[in-house]
């Protein structure tokens, strides 16, 4: 199969609803809604961020940076969000002043795992796990982004691991990555095993998805399949994983791969740069053909991917978060 561009006359957002409607061995599940008390607000309206982490918390939570890169504990906080000015004059300002920025961190007591998900109850919600070279408030703001950016109505929540941020420290980044996978199959056991929890959605950008699948393989060996019914929308955008490590990963998830949708892009250069370094084509910067029978569905960004470094079509460009509102909304 072509990417999403092979027919000019088709408009972007006509092109994405097609790729979408075109899975590769399976689809995701039938169309559901979110519930009623899930559709009242977004983040706009209550501008909080579910914090689950394996950072070290600086300055007691009370000024920037928030966490640092230092491996430690997890833990369960919520971070207030300044959200952005919906006047016209925040609008113009927009370029200066920015979109979401976290004012102030609470940590929580208690078992990490269990308060987070005794916080998420009664409404849907959406976890984020960033990927390499990301500082907190980096990964905060991106959360922000794709949850406002899609409008999601529900919990936004944000699986943060310690990466430094730092171009040169990727192998720093993914052992911590390694180090987080354990602690994150921990928070999504508690939040789905939650009698009292509602539908979580999981999306996952570039080193991000090898703490996600790892976890997620974490899980199905300890629990099997219970709680699948839990699980809305697995998005796996940009996998910095290496392609083998990613197609044996995929093939122990079971059923779990019928929830999942691979964002790819063959002209990612952040991924190119991770080629380079680990030494392995990665799994995000292929085309479609390479996951055929693989049992989950392929969006081909490529056409859709600007800028520098073309590794954020996520969050930058509308057509693709079209794309994944339209995958969560009909899971």
């Amino acid at each position: 199969m072509t990417g999403l561009a092979e027919n000019p006359g088709f408009s972007r957002r006509a092109m994405i609803a097609l790729a979408l409607g075109m899975p590769l061995g399976g689809c995701i599940g039938s169309t559901r809604t979110f519930n009623a008390r899930a559709a009242a607000e977004d983040l706009a309206a209550d501008p909080t961020l579910h914090i689950i982490t394996t950072r070290k918390l600086v300055k007691g939570g009370q000024k920037s940076p928030f966490f640092d890169s230092s491996r430690g504990a997890l833990k369960y906080a919520r971070a207030r969000l300044e959200a952005p000015d919906g006047s016209i004059f925040g609008q113009v300002n927009a370029i200066v002043s920015g979109e979401f920025a976290v004012k102030t961190v609470e940590l929580v007591e208690g078992v990490p795992a269990t308060t987070f998900a005794e916080a998420l109850r009664g409404r849907d919600s959406l976890l984020f796990v960033h990927g390499y070279n990301q500082t907190f408030e980096a990964a905060s703001r991106d959360a922000a982004l794709l949850s406002n950016g899609i409008g999601f109505k529900g919990n936004t929540a944000l699986f943060s691991w310690p990466s430094r941020a730092g171009l040169l420290d990727y192998g720093y980044d993914r052992e911590s990555a390694m180090l987080a996978r354990d602690p994150l199959a921990d928070s999504l056991a508690s939040v789905v095993q939650d009698p009292f929890g509602a539908r979580l959605h999981l999306v996952a950008h570039s080193m991000g998805t090898l703490v996600t699948l790892e976890a997620l393989r974490i899980f199905r060996d300890r629990h099997g399949d219970g709680g699948l019914d839990r699980i809305g929308a697995i998005v796996l955008a940009a996998p910095d994983v290496d392609a083998d490590l990613f197609r044996a990963a995929i093939g122990h998830l079971g059923p779990w791969r019928n929830r999942m949708t691979i964002i790819t892009a063959t002209n990612d250069r952040a991924l190119d740069i991770s080629r380079r370094i680990a030494g392995g084509e990665r799994a995000g910067a292929l085309g479609r053909e390479a996951f055929e029978g693989l049992g989950i569905r392929v969006l081909d960004a490529t056409e859709f991917s600007s800028g520098l470094i073309r590794h954020d079509a996520f969050v930058a460009n509308a057509d693709v978060r079209a794309a994944i509102k339209r995958i969560i909304d009909r899971t």
